[in-house]
């Protein structure tokens, strides 16, 4: 963290939000405004693709910030990184605290490769320390996308309002076939049950959604159990294996 800190146990000082991404976000502008955002938009996008574009294959995995190294979630979390480590994957998070700093810090105890598409919010969180490669975003859309382009599966651990949005958009980008039909593992079933019954009970039941689409979401006990379905499912449906890796051109600023 930067700047001023708040007392023990206190919540982060937060600064005001953009004024210019506020006013963005509210209604039409002078087209000389839009214009401009769009380009910061563009540029955003573009410095995304080429710092992650040599990442390797991808596990993205998802979860709260607010868990420390003492809770279980972390662990489990650490435990996963490790794991997908050991696999060949490299570990793609969020870039911060909690969930995302557990499944990187595991991934490089076990000597693999991990990325971090890290949020600028108004409290300045930084990134966590056990990234190779960390890449800033201002805006969380941008952010998201980095995060579902270069993986193969994705590892949601328990989370907030931010986990369920992307597990939840994920999960629509597969219904949609929006983008291929990669593995979504909820790891820890006891945080995870009432979520699916709730899907079953009233989603399925209203016919918002069918059985097929709950079956997008698979539940999963351990870390052990979720990579070893990851590993398959890569392997076997997608044909991923080892090979040649591309090379960078300096031009592109890679």
């Amino acid at each position: 963290m930067t700047g001023k800190q708040p007392p023990p146990g206190e919540p982060p000082i937060e600064k005001p939000p953009s004024p210019e991404e506020r006013r963005f976000l509210q209604g039409p502008q002078p087209r000389g405004f839009e214009l401009w955002r769009a380009l910061q938009i563009f540029f955003e996008f573009i410095h995304g693709f080429r710092k992650l574009h040599f990442v390797g294959p991808c596990v993205t995995v998802f979860g709260s910030a607010r868990f420390d190294e003492d809770h279980r979630y972390y662990q489990l979390a650490r435990d996963t990184g490790r794991l997908l480590a050991e696999a060949g994957f490299t570990v793609m998070t969020g870039g911060g605290p909690g969930i995302m700093e557990a499944a990187a810090r595991g991934a490089q105890e076990a000597g693999g490769r991990t990325v971090g598409c890290n949020i600028v919010l108004p409290h300045e969180q930084e990134a966590n320390p056990y990234l190779d490669v960390v890449v800033n975003f201002q805006r969380f859309y941008v952010r998201k996308v980095m995060l579902l382009k270069y993986s193969y599966a994705f590892v949601v651990l328990p989370g907030g309002y931010g986990t369920f949005d992307e597990v939840f958009e994920t999960a629509t980008l597969v219904q949609t076939a929006k983008i291929a039909d990669f593995p979504i593992v909820l790891l820890g079933r006891d945080f995870w049950d009432p979520v699916v019954e709730l899907l079953q009970s009233k989603l399925v039941a209203e016919g918002t959604i069918d059985e097929g689409d709950l079956k997008l979401l698979e539940l999963a006990d351990s870390p052990e159990e979720a990579v070893a379905d990851i590993r398959e499912i890569a392997m076997n449906r997608f044909g991923l294996v080892d090979g040649p890796k591309a090379k960078r051109h300096r031009i592109l600023g890679e």
